[in-house]
């Protein structure tokens, strides 16, 4: 795993620039590092070294010298590819996968960049400089497992500057305008995350998931095409007896792959069932081989933790288990790194719990398995069960169902009316994803800057511009495609990469792998919801290698005990919220005292609210106002 960077301009504009873009993130990899500098553009990295250690180090050039690369990723399909590769003739003088990229850019990428795209099976983000062509060519995978920003001229918007894996490498350049980007802020305030392509930093952008794009060198015009996107196969076989098999061959398949590495290998264990199933397989896999037992991980707190039940799945398997405690001090004590860490403000309480997780695990090795995706994929949680329930009322005749509209907007409060308020309200308007912290109303109350109605993401009117036939799905599946493009790009990958790179560790994520995707597709929602429960038919592809008990369980996912932290120490955490001046520059504050004094009276439970306030005050701090600001 690395870090890459790029910068556009001449030789004696970007000499001087690459370096501390690559010093700022060499947490991504502290084993090696290198760069070019070119008479138009520099590029480098630095390198976590996991495969063909001696021989992996970048930029990596293609025999002629022709083509060059940085690259940030894993492809895991790499020696399948080598050996078609072969057949064409092909020697190759490394066993990195690196060299992979290069020789299928040579053979296939110079005439068809989606061909060269859609063969690649893992996490990457990389860019390729064709040096004839005069032209870099970035990418990222799939799913947007590993990030990528680039940074556009603020005078005409256009001309790319530079290019990295974290936003921190572009704010290195002197010349690079640090301006906070409202809209942003504002959506991150209804999120949790920023939903926006623009970053929370005006002129520079998140580079699209599934995508690749054409930078021309001489204009620094970019243009940028979808190599792929997720679409659901109609409407999905419901036949449980095929289905179970190929869901069952699939991830063994994709567990195989993701534990191809020259480092130690563990695996993160909450109580859940993507986890188990992730370890199950990994053991097996590793006992076949007559290896030692996989080193596995679970984080907890005092007050909450899925200690006993990931224990119970260690103890049936016999892995090397490894348990972590947080108090409340290192908990809070930690906030304003990872603010840092995460380039823009992320208010996912996980996120904590997952940076003391792999700043242990780390410890012990260098690559980690972990359960994210499956809930997207296979339909996991709860809340795509909810079209189920609403129907009883959608299904009301006309006249009842007017009544029942009419009862739902009483501002009385009775039993159900929350019920009655989601059955008849359209789908653009009530879905936003897994996190809807501030809604439109209480946006407009607390900001002290005017938000206009299409200054919020509507993310299923967004997808219907996108993806034909979307407002033609079920519910559930919108819901899933919501999920896939917006929470898990924005809040459940990037911890994932930040918190784990943070401490140089390698996340590999085997349910994101086309093949399981192209599985996934062809599930009927039937099979996935069933019983009173999610994932049904995942659940039943693996019963009887987990525990009965794990099957069953509902979906906790390294759950803190925040709200309970905020009664308990409310200046701790308010205390930094207070004292920004930021926040009492773009936000009313009296609301936040009373949002405050709400939680503290027990009023209501606004410490995800209060949550997202503080990671945003502590996200300034980190990049305008601290000594890190800088770089």
């Amino acid at each position: 795993m690395c870090g890459i960077a790029g910068v556009l301009g001449t030789r004696a504009q970007t000499s001087h620039l690459i370096g501390p873009m690559l010093e700022v993130i060499r947490h991504r990899g502290p084993d090696d590092s290198g760069d070019y500098v070119g008479d138009d553009f520099a590029f480098g990295m630095t390198r976590l070294s996991i495969i063909d250690l001696a021989g992996g180090h970048q930029p990596m050039w293609s025999a002629d010298g022709s083509v060059g690369i940085v690259y940030n990723g894993e492809l895991y399909n790499y020696r399948e590819i080598n050996e078609w590769l072969s057949e064409q003739g092909q020697a190759f003088s490394t066993h990195s996968d690196t060299e992979t990229i290069i020789h299928l850019y040579e053979r296939v990428g110079r005439t068809s960049l989606p061909d060269m795209m859609r063969r690649l099976r893992g996490m990457f983000a990389f860019a390729i400089y064709d040096r004839n062509r005069d032209q870099l060519i970035l990418s990222r995978d799939h799913f947007g497992i590993k990030p990528l920003y680039y940074r556009v001229e603020a005078t005409s918007g256009s001309p790319v500057v530079s290019f990295g894996s974290e936003i921190k490498s572009l704010l290195t350049d002197p010349a690079c305008p640090r301006e906070v980007n409202r809209d942003a802020i504002a959506n991150y305030l209804a999120f949790q995350y920023n939903p926006l392509d623009e970053t929370c930093f005006r002129g520079i952008y998140r580079f699209p998931p599934g995508s690749y794009g054409v930078l021309d060198l001489r204009t620094r015009a970019m243009a940028i095409e979808t190599y792929w996107t997720y679409r659901f196969d109609g409407t999905g076989s419901s036949d449980v007896e095929a289905l179970l098999p190929r869901v069952r061959e699939v991830l063994e398949d994709s567990v195989e792959h993701h534990l191809i590495a020259d480092v130690p290998v563990g695996a993160f264990l909450s109580g859940g069932i993507d986890s188990a199933i992730t370890v199950t397989l990994v053991q097996e896999q590793r006992k076949a081989q007559g290896l030692d037992p996989v080193k596995t991980f679970t984080v907890g707190f005092d007050q909450v933790s899925e200690y006993a039940e990931a224990r119970e799945v260690a103890d049936r398997l016999g892995t090397d288990h490894h348990e972590v405690h947080v108090a409340l001090e290192e908990y809070l004590g930690v906030l304003p790194q990872i603010a840092w860490y995460f380039d823009e403000p992320v208010a996912d309480p996980s996120a904590v719990a997952l940076y003391f997780l792999a700043r242990a695990a780390r410890e012990e090795v260098t690559v980690v398995l972990s359960g994210e995706g499956a809930d997207e994929l296979f339909g996991g949680y709860r809340i795509y069960r909810e079209p189920l329930d609403l129907d009883r009322v959608r299904r009301l005749p006309r006249p009842l169902r007017a009544l029942a509209g009419r009862v739902a907007q009483s501002r009385r409060s009775f039993p159900g009316r929350n019920y009655l308020r989601r059955a008849m309200t359209p789908f653009n308007d009530r879905y936003i994803g897994n996190a809807n912290i501030f809604k439109p109303q209480e946006l407009r109350r607390l900001l002290r800057f005017p938000v206009a109605d299409d200054t919020l993401v509507a993310p299923g009117r967004e997808l219907a511009k996108m993806y034909p036939g979307f407002d033609d799905l079920p519910e559930s599946r919108r819901m899933q495609l919501v999920d896939m493009h917006y929470w898990l790009r924005g809040d459940i990958l990037a911890k994932a990469d930040r918190m784990t790179m943070a401490h140089s560790l390698e996340l590999r994520v085997p349910y994101l792998d086309i093949e399981v995707a192209d599985v996934s597709v062809a599930i009927s929602d039937d099979v996935k919801y069933r019983d009173g429960t999610t994932k049904w038919l995942l659940r039943r592809a693996f019963r009887g290698r987990v525990p009965e008990s794990t099957e069953a369980r509902a979906k906790l996912g390294f759950p803190t005990p925040f709200r309970h932290w905020l009664r308990e120490d409310p200046q701790a955490v308010l205390a930094p919220i207070r004292q920004s001046l930021f926040l009492r520059e773009i936000l009313d504050m009296d609301v936040v005292e009373e949002l405050a004094a709400q939680h503290a009276g027990g009023k209501a439970d606004n410490s995800r609210r209060i949550f997202v306030l503080l990671m945003l005050a502590l996200w300034h701090d980190a990049f305008f106002a601290s000594d890190r600001a800088s770089g």
